[in-house]
């Protein structure tokens, strides 16, 4: 048959990730000639072959890519005949625009733990073990195409063993940028606060297991950034990390060496096991076996988060300590994670000691965090392992789009063509440091993909930070323009986006507080919506947050507001756990601030009626940390109890005053708790009754367990976001098709 050559170009994450040995294999295979390379768009190859054996190739390719990779298009041509000699991986080409996919972080695999664990490799114990196929790779990224010279292992010069690896197309090492050994590559340092304490390589992991099972606290550098670690199982290392962090009762995140042990503290099913053993390696969120041991891990509640060691230096510690390690995110409250010896001096009354390495992390990223819900993945937070995300549109876009998220729980995105790049989590932007961590993300997708925004989507709020930045990136470029999208729609759309929706749905919206139209915090939404425009057909009625943002914090505040709704001046007289919780000059401050509207924002939130909820039931008046009243909800919850209470609903108004006095009457705690679950979802289920469209979930109050799970078990067919968060970090996403209007070629 007559020979051809061909074009091909292969997008998708295919970067570091094992893309172009694996097409030299397949050349080998089908005795071809040509090339392969990466350039700013993925890997373009070109071949010398007929055209029956040209198919052959592309099946194989499509079939049978290597395990971290995913592909999103292949386009080829035929060109003019050029003659190859040979096929040759040659030299990342540098033209066009970029647009290939940033290689997440991901963890060891298996033939590097074997290999960590073998006395006669010659990598044995090195606590950076890796290859092709697994490792780090977005937290060491300064720039794409994803090259040596690119990450900050640009600083460590290869030995000659490592650079013959790295060399052969047919190792398993090839092309591994974070290539290294004993000889050559990052090294571990274990100090006493900034005092390096002398001694070898091979014996720091040794110290530091001793000094964990003596109970100290070691900050930790990993792949993302430093934990805070001690033994799990010390209850006084516990408590003490407790007291130094400021952290009562938010739980914890415990690191487990195996499935073996994971399932020693928890019950895992099916596919929490495959989440918890995935390349990811999130922390998954299990029902809990140990009552003593959850109750100084996560305090008062049956869920635990566990996740399996990731690194090779993980895999080292736990595999000599034998015991799970308690591991939390090195930051300051509302602080984003420590990257450097610099941020982590913050903590230096937290820790006792450091276990610190060489390799600069460039970008931060957090652990990811999901849960399974009638066997569907909620992911929860999504950073290493999962992000930067790419998420292919149905639709093109007709203008570079920077979306700047939300205030809390923030992510940004960019937009262009057909898809949106989601950065990982950020954090809330309750400081100073949030927020410049916050920009140094819109810098970094700015400059890896050559972006350039066009138009600025932002919150309405006008005081969240996010938006504050958007007009000083507006002031530095007039051309930019701004458009607000509504945060609800927002939260909507994202769903909408990540499962390629196209037509109406029927979009049921709860969190916590969001800027409505009408400038009141909304929260309990339901909306009918396209990409186009949105229609707000149903709210939970208005109530007022005593102190404004300090109801946020404080639940009670808003349990004696809708008091105040039900029985006026009478609730000050009544005996309730809310009340009690004031002062009789406090009660008496708060109902003239109700009475006239003084510092009471007016409220449609399903999240400050689930924390009023919990202060009228005398469970939780003030929380320590975010959503702790929800969690707490969860726990008195009893699936015998199917009943629920009594609401009105007219003119697209949901009355909650009838549910209230009904609670306020009920004399069991399990019952009253179980029944407002069930009234959340005859809510639903009464707005929803008159329309045939998809039901489509979102907002916060969907990380909730009993509410999604009881969701679901009443409208199966619901749709929830399975790879982004239904809470505020999907609404950067969200924005950037929020602004469709003119703006999108279908």
């Amino acid at each position: 048959m007559e020979l051809c050559t061909y074009k091909i170009v292969i997008t998708g994450t295919v970067q570091g990730v094992g893309f172009r040995p694996f097409i030299y294999a397949l050349a080998q295979r089908y005795l071809l000639t040509g090339t392969v390379s990466n350039n700013s768009k993925g890997v373009e190859i070109h071949l010398n072959t007929d055209s029956l054996t040209f198919k052959q190739f592309l099946t194989a390719v499509e079939y049978e890519y290597p395990p971290l990779s995913s592909i999103d298009t292949i386009e080829y041509e035929e060109m003019a005949y050029q003659l190859f000699n040979d096929f040759q991986i040659i030299k990342t080409q540098e033209k066009g625009d970029v647009t290939v996919n940033i290689p997440p972080d991901v963890s060891i695999c298996s033939a590097c733990e074997k290999e960590l664990f073998d006395s006669s490799n010659r990598r044995y114990g090195y606590p950076f073990i890796t290859c092709t196929h697994c490792g780090v790779r977005y937290s060491i990224i300064y720039d794409l195409p994803y090259d040596r010279v690119r990450t900050s292992m640009k600083f460590f010069e290869m030995c000659k063993v490592c650079e013959a690896e790295y060399i052969n197309p047919l190792d398993r090492r090839y092309h591994a940028q974070p290539i290294g050994c004993w000889d050559c590559g990052p090294a571990l340092e274990l100090r006493a606060k900034s005092e390096a304490l002398r001694m070898n390589q091979n014996e720091i992991v040794d110290k530091t297991v001793e000094f964990l099972r003596e109970g100290k606290i070691l900050a930790v550098k990993g792949i993302g950034g430093y934990h805070l670690m001690c033994d799990a199982t010390n209850e006084e290392a516990v408590k003490m990390l407790r007291e130094r962090k400021h952290r009562p009762s938010k739980p914890f995140a415990v690191m487990v060496k195996d499935l073996d042990m994971a399932k020693s503290f928890a019950d895992i099913n099916e596919k929490e096991e495959a989440l918890l053993s995935s390349k990811e390696r999130p922390i998954v969120l299990l029902n809990a076996k140990h009552v003593a041991f959850n109750a100084q891990i996560a305090p008062h509640l049956s869920r635990i988060g566990l996740f399996l060691p990731y690194t090779p230096l993980h895999l080292l510690l736990l595999n000599k300590l034998n015991r799970p390690l308690l591991a939390t995110s090195a930051n300051i409250t509302d602080e984003p994670i420590c990257t450097n010896i610099e941020s982590l001096q913050k903590l230096n009354k937290v820790y006792d000691y450091v276990l610190d390495h060489n390799r600069e992390i460039v970008n931060g990223c957090d652990d990811s965090v999901v849960m399974v819900i009638k066997d569907q993945q909620v992911m929860l937070r999504r950073a290493r392992g999962y992000a930067p995300v790419s998420i292919k549109l149905p639709f093109t876009l007709k203008q570079n789009i920077l979306a700047m998220g939300a205030n809390q729980k923030s992510t940004v995105a960019i937009g262009f063509d057909d898809q949106v790049i989601l950065s990982p989590h950020i954090g809330d932007l309750d400081s100073i440091g949030s927020v410049e961590y916050y920009k140094k993300n819109i810098d970094t997708l700015e400059r890896m993909y050559d972006f350039k925004a066009e138009v600025l989507a932002h919150d309405k709020h006008p005081n969240y930070e996010s938006t504050k930045v958007a007009q000083q990136l507006k002031v530095k470029n007039e051309k930019l323009k701004m458009k607000s999208v509504q945060h609800h729609y927002a939260h909507i759309l994202g769903v909408m986006a990540e499962k390629g929706l196209t037509g109406k749905v029927f979009g049921v919206a709860f969190d916590g507080t969001g800027y409505g139209d009408d400038g009141t915090l909304w929260g309990g939404e339901f909306l009918v919506c396209d990409y186009e425009s949105y229609e707000r057909v149903a709210h939970i009625n208005y109530f007022k947050l005593l102190g404004g943002a300090k109801a946020i914090k404080e639940p009670r505040r808003v349990a004696l507001s809708l008091l105040f709704d039900v029985y006026g001046e009478e609730a000050l007289y009544l005996e309730n756990p809310t009340i009690k919780s004031f002062s009789k000059v406090e009660l008496r401050t708060y109902f003239v601030s109700w009475k006239k509207g003084l510092n009471a924002p007016l409220s449609s939130s399903v999240g400050r009626l689930f924390d009023a909820v919990s202060s009228l039931l005398g469970i939780c008046h003030v929380m320590s940390f975010e959503g702790e009243s929800g969690m707490m909800l969860e726990e008195l919850y009893d699936s015998s109890v199917v009943e629920h209470y009594s609401f009105g609903y007219e003119n697209g108004k949901i009355d909650l005053l009838p549910m209230l006095a009904e609670i306020l009457a009920e004399s069991n705690t399990t019952v009253s708790v179980s029944k407002f679950f069930h009234t959340l979802v005859e809510m639903i289920a009464v707005v929803y009754a008159p329309y045939c469209l998809p039901l489509v979930l979102s907002g916060g109050v969907f990380q909730n367990r009993v509410l999604l799970e009881l969701v679901f078990e009443r409208f199966p067919y619901a749709i929830i976001s399975n790879a982004i968060p239904p809470n505020d970090g999907g609404i950067a996403l969200g924005q950037v098709v929020g602004i469709a209007s003119g703006n999108i070629n279908f």
